[in-house]
């Protein structure tokens, strides 16, 4: 049972980490979006540029702090991360450009990222950070 409790409350802290990696990708997405909008780059266009600075930042961060990767990154966790991060970024634009058309640009964005989110979540978990079975 000690060892069931244990596992939840590292999970937990993953997901709060997770969280807040994530609330710090969002500033950076909303960040350069809005500025590259407000300059008269497409939305579309500047979802993909604004996402990329994302990307390189949640790596950065979910790598070594949420996850807490004790092994060197290697080429197969970083093609994973970008497996799902361009998952992620399709689910974000397929969501942008359906919603943008029914209310304010804010509310689009917002979807999409909520969608890119969870997408990005259950992939990081599963698939992209896991140690392998010599690290465990």
């Amino acid at each position: 049972m000690s060892e069931m409790l244990r596992t939840f409350r590292k999970e937990k802290q993953t997901a709060w980490r997770f969280a807040v990696v994530g609330a710090s990708n969002t500033i950076v997405d909303f960040v350069v979006f809005f500025l590259l909008t407000a300059a008269g780059v497409p939305a579309a266009a500047a979802q993909v540029v604004s996402y990329g600075a994302g990307v390189i930042n949640s790596y950065i961060w979910n790598r070594r702090w949420t996850f807490q990767m004790r092994q060197k990154a290697n080429i197969g966790e970083l093609f994973r991360f970008l497996v799902v991060n361009g998952l992620s970024l399709g689910v974000s634009l397929v969501v942008l450009l359906v919603a943008e058309p029914f209310g304010p640009l804010w509310f689009a964005k917002g979807a999409a990222t909520m969608a890119g989110m969870a997408v990005n979540f259950i992939g990081s978990r599963c698939w992209v950070f896991v140690e392998s079975t010599s690290e465990r």
